[in-house]
């Protein structure tokens, strides 16, 4: 059997109904830490180049 982790915010073991939080102030402390920037996911700028490659190819005339 796996073994459950703690709330992600403070480490104490998670509430069924806030799962996987222990609580809803932990649930709403995450969401505040997305909304604000905190949290963040790296992306890629994109560019011209990369439009380029998307962009469908013409076949040769021979």
């Amino acid at each position: 059997m796996a073994k459950r982790k703690g709330c992600p915010i403070c480490g104490r073991p998670p509430a069924t109904a806030t799962a996987p939080f222990c609580s809803a102030a932990c649930a709403n402390r995450d969401l505040a830490n997305w909304m604000t920037g905190r949290y963040a996911i790296p992306a890629r700028a994109e560019t011209d180049e990369d439009d380029d490659a998307l962009a469908p190819t013409r076949e040769r005339e021979e």
